[in-house]
């Protein structure tokens, strides 16, 4: 009486409900790691939700990739694709890796660099040695405020090539609940 009506697409449809279903988990996973990870070193929110963001950029672009291979594109089309692109993203803005390396610094810097926003620190750089407060770490360079007064901006990208001294540590005695 009814027949069933076969679906010829159901494996790539259960396969692409997969690979969206484990992207919303990666995404909300990774989110709350970074945040832990934040928290316990009194890293500042906006810094924190710039790295989230690149996270889910890429998480998100990997997850594009899986479902266009599981409807079928052959990985030699993506692959000469994505060549073309980097071919004319690099030839057009070669100019463009000094905000990719700052971005990239910027996310180092926020994992793994020992100083914080109120700190003093010393930048050993031959030509031109810096030595300020740190205002802010934005993710392409660092505002430092000068014993004179004076605003500078650091790159991140330079930042992490030279020598960096902490001169002056800010430490604020926290309340601490149970």
């Amino acid at each position: 009486m009814f027949k069933l009506i076969e679906n010829p697409y159901l494996h790539e449809e259960i396969a692409t409900l997969l690979v969206v279903f484990l992207y919303i988990i990666f995404r909300v996973v990774s989110s709350k790691i970074v945040r832990k990870y934040a928290n316990l070193n009194e890293i500042l929110e906006h810094r924190t939700n710039l790295v989230i963001k690149y996270i889910n950029l890429l998480l998100g672009i990997l997850a594009l990739i899986s479902i266009v291979i599981i409807w079928g594109v052959k990985k030699d089309q993506i692959l000469l694709f994505i060549s073309s692109v980097f071919a004319v993203v690099g030839v057009a803005s070669f100019a463009q890796w000094s905000i990719l390396s700052n971005i990239t610094a910027g996310i180092i810097i926020f994992f793994s660099y020992p100083f914080k926003i109120g700190d003093k620190i010393k930048i050993h750089d031959k030509d031109f040695p810096v030595e300020g407060e740190i205002v802010d770490i934005k993710a392409f360079y660092v505002i430092l405020k000068s014993t004179d007064g004076e605003m500078i901006t650091y790159p991140n990208n330079l930042l992490m090539q030279k020598g960096i001294s902490v001169v002056y540590r800010i430490t604020e005695e926290k309340e601490f609940f149970d």
